[in-house]
């Protein structure tokens, strides 16, 4: 898999071709995941126990991030260290800004058990954010239903049988089913079935 790279902090001693490819990257990563999750830079950088300052220059590419820190961002954002790279290798250049290859999609961490989901979309600076999300047996997206506000939330099944609570009402939802969860409502989707299901998500704009 793909490393940033590592120990050192100072700009001075990389070839500027190294934070070109690889800090500005992985600085832009964070910084898109962390606007989706609503997280500010002052929140961030108190959960890892670094200053205002350090994180921005992070996600500028002007410093380089060492894997010890990367942990700490990984965990502040719930998601694992390789969320910020695209598969076993780095995804090709001319594709990276438009094309999302099934091996290089990102995983991303989701509250409650039984959970996976994966960026479909190449990033999280656009308007609309693509997640494929599998549910095993008896997993849902959390113990409570949850609000996004000023986020519109999609979906498609396209595989086995989901039920999606909306304020006071359920939704069973089999293969071929859509929905669309309006900016505030609260709600939840679970899987009471027997069989793994999996639903494509749209959020707009991204959140997560």
């Amino acid at each position: 898999m793909a490393r940033p790279k590592v120990e050192t902090l100072h700009k001075h001693n990389l070839p500027k071709q190294d934070l070109d490819d690889e800090s500005v990257t992985v600085g832009g990563q964070i910084r898109d995941l962390r606007k989706a999750k609503r997280m500010s830079v002052t929140t961030l950088a108190e959960k890892i126990g670094k200053s205002v300052g350090y994180v921005s220059q992070i996600e500028r590419g002007i410093s380089v991030v060492s894997i010890p820190i990367l942990n700490k961002i990984s965990a502040a954002l719930e998601v694992s260290n390789s969320w910020f790279f695209h598969g076993e290798d780095i995804a090709d250049p001319t594709e990276k800004s438009h094309i999302v290859r099934h091996n290089h999609r990102r995983r991303l961490s989701f509250t409650g058990s039984g959970m996976v989901e994966e960026l479909m979309s190449p990033d999280l600076s656009g308007d609309v954010e693509l997640i494929m999300g599998r549910f095993s047996p008896g997993s849902a997206t959390g113990e409570e239903q949850i609000s996004r506000e000023k986020v519109e939330v999609s979906g498609h099944v396209i595989k086995g049988n989901i039920a999606v609570e909306i304020g006071e009402r359920t939704y069973e939802l089999g293969v071929g089913d859509s929905f669309r969860i309006n900016p505030g409502e609260p709600h939840k989707t679970y899987n009471n079935g027997a069989e793994d299901a999996e639903v494509l998500w749209i959020l707009s704009p991204p959140h997560y």
